[in-house]
């Protein structure tokens, strides 16, 4: 009975190690084609009709993401946790009006910042091909990351720790 159990337990890590490798290996050819300029916008409008100012010497995470996207579901959470540690601006990308935006947020308890891109624009700007995107500047505005599908909290954290570290 332990032998079975120690050789699932084995075949759930390698399941986890194997998924975890798949996903970034995808997340690295999907990134491929996003922008990585230095992020030169100064602040955001929001749809709570409040402008919000990009901070000096702070890392800052953009979050491209859509009401209607099944992996963007599963990751707001994450994204949530994150906005309460460091700077995020999140995109909600042809997800309706604001006030659907907004409802959606609330029905989810979720305080994060959002910006309506209605129409699409911004995340031309950004080269965004799926979501979710999310792009990870440093405290220079210098692009650190970028990846493409689900992030654990675990990874965004690490990542903004990161780079509120670098120079």
């Amino acid at each position: 009975m332990k032998n079975k159990i120690k050789r699932y337990l084995k075949e759930i890590i390698f399941f986890f190690i194997a998924m975890t490798l798949l996903t970034n290996a995808i997340s690295i050819y999907k990134s491929r084609d996003l922008s990585q300029q230095p992020l030169t916008i100064q602040s955001f409008q929001l749809i709570n009709d409040k402008a919000s100012k990009i901070a000096d010497n702070k890392p800052i995470l953009i979050h491209f993401w859509a009401t209607w996207c099944p992996t963007c579901k599963l990751e707001a959470s994450n994204i949530n946790f994150i906005s309460k540690h460091f700077e995020v601006v999140t995109v909600a990308v042809k997800s309706g009006s604001d006030d659907a935006i907004q409802s959606y947020l609330h029905e989810h308890n979720y305080t994060f910042k959002v910006v309506n891109d209605k129409n699409g624009m911004l995340s031309s700007k950004f080269h965004i091909a799926g979501f979710p995107t999310t792009f990870i500047y440093d405290k220079n505005k210098k692009l650190l990351f970028s990846d493409v599908g689900y992030s654990s909290t675990f990874t965004l954290y690490i990542k903004m720790w990161w780079a509120s570290l670098s120079t």
